[in-house]
């Protein structure tokens, strides 16, 4: 199976997992915390399967990863190494977190507790600006391996000779670990929130995928159609 066919049945199954967390009750008995804990795990295993398989076809084939093809003109002016740069989630957080409290901040000035992503403690704060810190510094030290894999390669031609095996498995490394940190920043994120803003975070990530998608999809038809 191509990439591209993986990709679509991917997302497919992404957005039957949003259906089911945007339906998910909130966990107030055992029993929906524990149902809401194996949805979050499910959802999280489809992302590992998503990078664990698109790393697998990059050293098959590096250069169709980076080239995308699966993706819309858009979505591949937002790549950061083939893929959404993992700092991207510290704004998702941080957006959802000021909007919803906010939205109910009248709630919070009479300490009522609302336990979404608005109602951060100041210890999961603190734990996402050192996650924040800390990914920031991985994602420029690999940035700067891009940068100097792309230094030592010379001339681009010789690229696509059977002899350059070393430079093309030093291009592969460099997205297997621009895919661990982005595997490694959601998980950490999504260990440090609560169940319940866990979801919602998760809901909020599927839905600025599929939007930036629907809207990459208009703008490549428009262009088409203009053509």
């Amino acid at each position: 199976m191509s990439f591209d066919r993986f990709y679509d049945l991917w997302l497919h199954q992404l957005q039957l997992l949003l259906h089911q967390l945007v339906t998910a009750p909130k966990p107030h008995t055992d029993e929906q915390h524990s149902h809401t804990t194996q949805l979050i795990d499910r959802v999280m295993t489809h992302y590992d399967d998503y990078c664990r398989i698109k790393t697998h076809a990059a050293k098959h084939d590096p250069f169709s990863i980076f080239a995308a093809s699966w993706t819309t003109s858009l979505e591949r002016s937002l790549h950061w190494i083939s893929g959404w740069r993992p700092t991207t989630i510290f704004h998702l957080v941080y957006t959802e977190s000021s909007v919803r409290f906010e939205a109910q901040l009248i709630d919070h000035l009479r300490g009522r507790r609302t336990g979404d992503l608005g109602d951060l403690s100041p210890s999961q704060l603190g734990r996402v600006s050192e996650l924040q810190c800390q990914t920031v510094r991985e994602e420029n030290e690999i940035s700067a391996e891009l940068a100097h894999w792309q230094e030592s390669a010379g001339d681009l031609v010789s690229l696509f000779t059977v002899d350059d095996e070393p430079n093309t498995e030093r291009l592969v490394m460099v997205l297997e670990k621009a895919e661990d940190l982005r595997l490694k920043t959601i998980k950490t994120v999504v260990e440090i929130l609560t169940p319940q803003q866990a979801v919602e975070f998760l809901i909020a990530a599927a839905e600025l995928q599929f939007g930036v998608r629907g809207w990459g999809l208009d703008t490549d038809q428009m262009r088409r159609d203009n053509i």
